[in-house]
């Protein structure tokens, strides 16, 4: 009977108590995962020595170990960086096999470090924790390179800009408990870059090549 009595005091008051609070005002979070860049690419066509090839380029995928560390400034916003190991990057050219030498013209690696301010949409109380954020990007390449087939061809020397751009994205959390939840989020990040390069030694170049991936991770996370 007592224990009733008990459980019918209790009970409503453990629905009428809100959740601990999602994310609050100083709290740090680090998350790990996978990130995937797909470029939604185009670019002007290779120019050698002022002759237009009438060939473009394209950038294949790729998925690497996604990490972010974010800081709330409030109980709603925080300000987040996203950073990953090296992306390795197929490029080729936009028609198949103009110079004999196979699709495949190079590899390129890149880091796209990403920094932004993210704004929650639900109360801090809710397990689901909906965002949408804006920031910069600097994207660094390096490591760039042709392929045996195309070097032997007379291609050497090839080189990406750096780029700096704006970025946006959406994405969720959902708190597992106080320490641990699960994100997922979606990307766009404005990469536009030049390449130069030599065929046998004559200069030529790609003088815009807008790479604007969509980028996609799926992470784990961590409150402290």
């Amino acid at each position: 009977m007592h224990t009733r009595k008990l459980a019918a005091t209790i009970i409503p008051l453990l629905l009428a108590t809100p959740l601990a609070s999602a994310h609050e005002a100083g709290d740090w979070i680090v998350r790990g995962g996978l990130t995937t860049v797909a470029p939604d690419e185009s670019s002007s066509n290779i120019m050698v020595g002022g002759t237009d090839l009438g060939v473009g380029l394209t950038v294949d995928n790729n998925t690497q170990l996604g990490l972010n560390v974010a800081y709330f400034l409030t109980d709603r916003i925080n300000v987040e960086l996203l950073a990953a190991t090296p992306f390795t990057h197929d490029v080729n050219f936009s028609v198949t096999d103009p110079l004999g030498t196979g699709n495949k013209l190079g590899e390129v690696t890149h880091l796209p470090p990403t920094v932004s301010v993210n704004y929650y949409l639900n109360d801090p109380s809710s397990a689901f924790q909906p965002y949408v954020g804006a920031g910069v990007n600097f994207t660094i390449f390096f490591d760039e390179e042709f392929t045996s087939a195309n070097e032997a061809a007379g291609l050497d020397d090839l080189s990406l800009d750096n780029s700096f751009g704006l970025s946006a994205q959406v994405g969720f959390d959902y708190q597992l408990n106080k320490t641990w939840h699960v994100n997922a989020s979606v990307r766009y990040i404005d990469i536009n870059t030049e390449a130069s390069f030599n065929l046998s030694g004559t200069e030529g170049s790609v003088a815009d090549i807008d790479i604007n991936p969509w980028v996609y991770t799926v992470s784990v996370g961590y409150t402290f």
